[in-house]
Formats: C-alpha cells, sequence, structure tokens
C-alpha cells in the first residue's frame, strides 16, 4: 500500500472529499449550511473565539488527555506496545466533549437561541447538554428508543443537565431515526437554531467543522508520543462508526506515510450476516445518506440497511465521507471486530489495566490486542482510547452474568 503524504486540504470549498460528502439537502437548507459555513469559516479565526476554546479545554475538559503504555496488556500479549490516548479521562468521558464545545460556542457567537442534535449511546448527547449548560443556551437531544432503554445512566445525566430530550419511536427506533427526527424538527427554524450532528457526517460543513474541532486529540497524541518516544507510533488504531473519534486521532499523522492508520468498524455478529453488524465501509457500497455522499450500507432497494453493533455509537448504515475518499486512496486500513471480540477486550482492559472502557472504543483496543501478538516488542501501537464505560457497565454484567 503506498500511503500519499502530500495532501491537499480537504474538503474542497463545495464540501467534497474526492467524490464523497457534498450538501444534498433542499435548497431552504442549503442556505442555512452555507449559512453555518461562513459563520464557521469567520468565528473561528477570531481571537476571542480561539482562546475562549482554548481555555475551555484546558480547564473545563482537562486538556491535554494523557497517552497511557498499557505495560501489563502488552506484556500479556507478547508483542507490539499498546498505548492508549485517554480521551475516556475527558469531562464527560469521552472524545464528543472536543466538538461539543466549539459547535456550542459557535452557536453562541452565532446569537443561536437552540442547539438540536441527536445522539446514539447518549455520549454526544450528555456532552452537547454539558455544552449548552456551560453556554446558556437550550439543548433538545432526539433519541431512539431503544438506546433511552440500553443507555439510562446517559439519559438520566441529560435529564439533569435540563435539555429537552425527545425520544424516537420509528423504525428500529436507533441512530438513524434519531438523525432522521432531530433534522425534521431543525427544518422547521433553521434561523433561529442550529444542528450540532454529533460525528464527521451529514452535509458540508459538518465534516470539516467536526473534525477540525476534534483534530486537538492527534494534534496532542502525535507531539506525545515523539517527545516521550522520540518517533511516531508505527501502528494508529480508532473505532468508527460515523468516524469522529478516529478523524480527530487521524488527521494530525495523514501526511507521515510511515504510520498505518487503522479505522475499526463494528462486525456485530458476522459481517457475512445482513442487518447484524455496521462494517460500512468493509462491505458498504458509494451511496448517499443524511445529505452526504459516503459508504452506505444499503438494501437491494437502495434504502440504508438495518444494522446492529454492540454499541450503541457505531450502529450507522452509513460513515463519515473524508473516511470513504480515505478508504478508497489506501490511506486508512478499515477492519472490523466482532460484539464478542469487542466484549472480551473490555473485560481484558478492565481486569489487566483498571481501565473500564467504552464499548465503541473497545471495538480499537480489540483490533490491537489482536495484532499486538504478530508484531515485534518494538512495534508501537497507539490506540484511540475514545471513552470510558461507566455507561456500558450494567449492560455487559448483565449480558456476562457478572
Amino acid at each position: 500500500m503506498t500511503a500519499s503524504t502530500d495532501f491537499a486540504p480537504m474538503p474542497d470549498t463545495a464540501g467534497f472529499f474526492g467524490p464523497y460528502g457534498g450538501q444534498l439537502v433542499p435548497p431552504h437548507l442549503k442556505q442555512a449550511m452555507d449559512d453555518i459555513n461562513a459563520a464557521y469559516a469567520e468565528i473561528t479565526q477570531r481571537q476571542d473565539f480561539q482562546d475562549e476554546l482554548a481555555q475551555l479545554f484546558a480547564d473545563y475538559v482537562g486538556r491535554p488527555s494523557p497517552i497511557f503504555h498499557a505495560k501489563r496488556l502488552s506484556a500479556q500479549l507478547g508483542g507490539a506496545q499498546i498505548h492508549l490516548k485517554r480521551e475516556d479521562l475527558n469531562h464527560t468521558g469521552a472524545h464528543k466533549i472536543n466538538h461539543c464545545l466549539g459547535e456550542a460556542l459557535l452557536a453562541k457567537f452565532m446569537g443561536k437561541k437552540k442547539v438540536i442534535a441527536e445522539t446514539g449511546a447518549g455520549q454526544h448527547g450528555v456532552a452537547l447538554a454539558t455544552a449548552c449548560a456551560l453556554v446558556g443556551i437550550p439543548c433538545e437531544i432526539h433519541m431512539g428508543q431503544v438506546d433511552i432503554e440500553k443507555e439510562h445512566p446517559n439519559v438520566t445525566k441529560m435529564r439533569i443537565l435540563g435539555c429537552n430530550l425527545v425520544p424516537v419511536t420509528r423504525g428500529a427506533a436507533t441512530l438513524k431515526e434519531a438523525v432522521d427526527s432531530a433534522f425534521e424538527v431543525y427544518l422547521q427554524d433553521p434561523v433561529n437554531t442550529i444542528y450540532a450532528i454529533g460525528s464527521v457526517v451529514g452535509p458540508h460543513p459538518f465534516p470539516m467543522m467536526v473534525r477540525d474541532f476534534q483534530s486537538i486529540v492527534g494534534r496532542e497524541a502525535r507531539e506525545q508520543f515523539q517527545t516521550r518516544h522520540g518517533k511516531l507510533p508505527d501502528h494508529v488504531a480508532a473505532c468508527v462508526g460515523g468516524g469522529s473519534n478516529a478523524m480527530g486521532i487521524f488527521t494530525a499523522f495523514l501526511g507521515d506515510a510511515s504510520v498505518h492508520l487503522v479505522g475499526v468498524e463494528p462486525a456485530g455478529e458476522g459481517v457475512d450476516k445482513p442487518g447484524r453488524h455496521a462494517a460500512t465501509l468493509s462491505v458498504g457500497k458509494p451511496g448517499e445518506i443524511h445529505g452526504m455522499k459516503c459508504y452506505v450500507l444499503e438494501n437491494a432497494d437502495g434504502t440504508p440497511a438495518a444494522v446492529h453493533s454492540i454499541a450503541s455509537g457505531l450502529d450507522y448504515p452509513g460513515v463519515g465521507p473524508q473516511h470513504s475518499y480515505l478508504k478508497d486512496i489506501g490511506r486508512v486500513d478499515y477492519q472490523s471486530v466482532d460484539d464478542k471480540e469487542c466484549l472480551n477486550a473490555f473485560m481484558t482492559l478492565s481486569r489487566v489495566e483498571g481501565i473500564i472502557p467504552a464499548l465503541e472504543s473497545a471495538h480499537a483496543v480489540a483490533w490491537a490486542m489482536r495484532e499486538a501478538p504478530k508484531l515485534g516488542k518494538d512495534q508501537h501501537i497507539l490506540v484511540n482510547l475514545s471513552g470510558r464505560g461507566d455507561k456500558d457497565a450494567d449492560y455487559v454484567a448483565k449480558k456476562l452474568g457478572l
């Protein structure tokens, strides 16, 4: 695999990453998207915005997040050294706070009256409700009924933080339906509200905005790793649902041809079982969903396929357009991990290192555990540990009969 180190700035002015992305939206929504794009371009260059965001990252989120060398886990596997970028230590327990603060601050600077969004596992919802409480803007979160029942701790937190939680009962009642529902409400008043999408997905400028706010993860990690080890990691792995935590850590390394970037998708009960996985880049094909062109898991009639993952934050039938492009040009290697491997990684990291990971992040840990024994002890794998597993603890304990 040859990796180009010369990347033009992405996306282009129309919001495309190669053939992916764009704004596949009705004209009145296109105007709203263009307004957000113009405001984003202007406001994020302002010193007062940059200073406030930097201060919040430091004093509110607790950045920079550390990199932890998982020595016991590495020794047990007997191969490559595994390192964890500890996004699980952020305020609210995941990487989502990085772009939520950016989006809420942007909404404040734009004078918006309300922030609307969707959430899957509830991490984006909690982070956004947190950020909105901090900047003083009302927040409305749409969440699938299935996820509400599964992710009870996050639901409680969102209500405590003062957000208006809207249960979505249509269809499969998970992440895709939550996005549909939230977008419909946003369309009723795009002037006074702003849609705060939860990943690097949707119409332009969202895939770019969310990536930019998340890219602090990779910038920190690259510098931290070089300072500590005098070189770059050999492999950088992150789970991919929509793909925000992965773009967050990958972006700083895209130009480093020596670094093997791995996006880990949810194979669920097996990629050979339609409707029982969410490995969009592994087995999907280019299509359209939620206002963008990207890889999609589709039924024969072109509708989005049913998806499943043990991790609520990963069961999405589309994927970020930049990921779609990075797959096509071969810069990122997309692989998958099934529910069983994920659960094993969840329990192993908990018991060997005392770190309970989110089920989403456990997919990336599982990939590292699978690959490390095949590699030499001088090889280094950096895993983006995108979130902590508090929200999953009861579910896993029940599933495993603990």
